[in-house]
């Protein structure tokens, strides 16, 4: 794989990810939800984001500001940012100051929710199946199992959720697979690429380049 490859390949394949993931979501029929288990969770947030898209004109029409502010309600509280951007960033995370690694997520998160937001307004009609949930019942990290199925073959779309320990304990999502690869994997090589070349401030001024561009999407 080349390093051009390399640089292009998170911005290429994170989109439909996050294409995929929102079409699931909105996909899903609104059935009694109990979010207290990691399956429900992914299906309350699909029934709330589906409301919300068809009952706000703005959000239809592509209102970018209104999609953004759908998706820090709805979807954000329920990632765990921290532990996703640490895996992005990999084992130079350690080597990061605390006011570094602060940085990192606070850009990480906004490129994530731009790109996420810029794939809700591109929304189709497709069907979900949710695969059964393999986990007992006392697990504190599962993976929940889906498929998007529309036009051509079913897309594999997979959440790792992990329980906190808080009181009470709540269920995040920490990583998004699809087509068989994590999201935190795609970013690992390329952020691992900018920090060897420009070092750990290198990577946070290309974050917040990106994010001062256009929405992904636009």
């Amino acid at each position: 794989m080349t390093d051009r490859l390399l640089t292009t390949l998170p911005r290429r394949f994170v989109l439909p990810l996050l294409a995929a993931a929102t079409t699931m979501l909105a996909a899903l029929p609104a059935l009694a939800i109990d979010a207290s288990t990691p399956d429900g969770l992914i299906r309350q947030l699909a029934t709330e984001t589906l409301d919300a898209v068809k009952t706000d004109k703005a959000i239809q029409a592509g209102d970018m500001g209104k999609i953004q502010g759908l998706v820090e309600a709805k979807l954000l509280p329920h990632v765990d940012f921290k532990r996703l951007t640490s895996s992005a960033v990999g084992r130079y995370w350690r080597q990061a100051t605390p006011e570094q690694q602060d940085r990192i997520q606070k850009e990480f998160r906004t490129l994530l929710m731009r790109t996420y937001a810029g794939a809700l307004s591109q929304v189709k009609d497709h069907k979900l199946a949710m695969l059964p949930l393999r986990a007992a019942a006392d697990e504190t990290e599962v993976v929940v199992r889906t498929q998007v199925r529309g036009k051509g073959d079913p897309i594999q779309l997979d959440y790792r959720l992990a329980k906190t320990t808080t009181s009470p304990a709540v269920w995040q999502i920490y990583d998004m697979n699809v087509l068989g690869i994590w999201l935190g994997d795609q970013y690992r090589s390329s952020f691992a690429q900018e920090i060897g070349a420009n070092g750990i401030d290198g990577l946070i001024k290309s974050l917040a380049e990106k994010n001062a561009g256009k929405p992904a999407g636009k």
